[in-house]
């Protein structure tokens, strides 16, 4: 089961300058009514400056341990935090600038792959075209979001040009990512 499915927990958040993490109260304890949480902006009672929601599984380096903490803030500023419901834990966390480089080269081709798939298709026509469409590509299929996808689960069609510029933006975010966190051009 969830664990924090069960259970109110206090989000945790980490300040790169000082180098602390703190929990801060879930603004609907506070206001019943609050509906926009997600886009709330936290500070930092030390400096003032704005903290990161680093997700409830984050734990925090020691606050000496300043390779850790610049790690931590490339995952941060790549997209990568502890987030999860708590069941199996955030997934795969890179432990180190390498890894992470080598983690995001990897998404990059499988996003690349996505939007190759996407920039050649053909909507296949016939029942049998649409079965062996399913059980080549289902893989492809899954991994573009439902909205770029219209009609019942027989006469399904997607939106070619949402979907090759979901890859293409994809592919561009992955890249910046890459350059941000090497510090050079791919």
């Amino acid at each position: 089961m969830c664990r924090y499915g069960i259970n109110a927990y206090k989000p945790h958040y980490a300040c790169f300058e000082c180098r602390k993490t703190f929990k801060r109260k879930l603004m609907v304890d506070i206001d019943r009514d609050f509906k926009d949480w997600e886009k709330q902006s936290h500070k930092c009672p030390e400096c003032g400056g704005l903290t990161a929601n680093m997700g409830l599984d984050f734990e925090s380096p020691k606050k000496s341990d300043l390779k850790a903490w610049n790690h931590m803030k490339d995952l941060y500023e790549t997209g990568i935090t502890f987030h999860s419901c708590g069941c199996s834990g955030p997934g795969y966390i890179p432990k180190d600038k390498n890894s992470l480089i080598e983690f995001l080269n990897e998404k990059k081709e499988i996003y690349v792959e996505n939007l190759r798939f996407w920039m050649t298709r053909v909507e296949p026509k016939s029942e049998s075209e649409k079965s062996k469409d399913w059980n080549n590509n289902s893989h492809f299929l899954f991994n573009l979001p439902s909205e770029f996808k219209t009609g019942t689960k027989k006469k399904r069609r997607t939106d070619l040009k949402k979907a090759v510029e979901y890859w293409t933006e994809r592919v561009s975010d992955i890249e910046s990512k890459i350059i941000k966190t090497t510090g050079n051009n791919v």
